[in-house]
Order: C-alpha cells, then sequence, then structure tokens
C-alpha cells in the first residue's frame, strides 16, 4: 500500500470550485466578446476551449500530490 496522502472534503471542493470558476470566466469572456464584437458564438466556444483547459490544468496540479 502507499503512504500518499487522500484529498479531503475541503480539497475535492476546492477542485470543483476552480473547474466552475475557469469554465465560467472562459464561457463569460467569450460571451462578453461575442457581443461587443457581434461575431454569434465564434469566442464563446473559444472562451470554453480555453475554460475546459484551464480547469483540467489547475485540477491537474492540485491533485498532483495525491497520485
Amino acid at each position: 500500500m502507499s503512504n500518499k496522502p487522500t484529498p479531503s472534503l475541503a480539497t475535492l471542493l476546492g477542485m470543483g470550485v476552480t473547474t466552475a470558476l475557469c469554465v465560467g470566466v472562459g464561457v463569460g469572456g467569450g460571451y462578453w466578446l461575442d457581443v461587443t464584437l457581434k461575431t454569434g458564438l465564434t469566442f464563446t466556444f473559444v472562451g470554453l476551449g480555453i475554460g475546459i483547459a484551464a480547469a483540467v490544468a489547475a485540477v491537474y496540479f492540485e491533485i498532483k500530490a495525491f497520485l
């Protein structure tokens, strides 16, 4: 068996909040650019992709200690 620690509930909740914020800011920023530049949904989807990538990276760096 491994002696690595297990993530606490607070750590897991923090990861969920981090994920929601990354995706929310990405989509929100993309939507704002779409409305401002009148580009349809182009930047909303770009922001979604960037937000998901940022969320994956942030959660990876948070959970790396537990792997």
